[in-house]
């Protein structure tokens, strides 16, 4: 099985596997929105094989390539309760 792009490249980027599922997920979720809202505008303009050419990929493979190139980052957020 090949994994593209390697688990190892991408904990390169993150401080654990676990931060790594948080923005994979959370940044999947942002294209899956983004995705679903081109889609629907997408319905009153474009024809059947445009539309599928837009959601060709899926959301965590789109988010896992973005992670892997550095081009989305987090902050680890401390909160101090009293």
């Amino acid at each position: 099985m090949v994994i593209k792009p390697e688990i190892d490249q991408l904990l390169e980027k993150v401080d654990s596997k676990y931060t790594l599922c948080i923005v994979a997920a959370k940044r999947a979720r942002q294209i899956n929105d983004m995705i679903h809202g081109v889609r629907d505008q997408a319905l009153l303009t474009m024809q059947a094989p445009q539309i599928a050419q837009i959601t060709s990929t899926k959301p965590l493979t789109l988010a896992l390539d973005e992670i892997a190139n550095g081009d989305v980052s987090y902050e680890r957020v401390t909160e101090s309760y009293k």
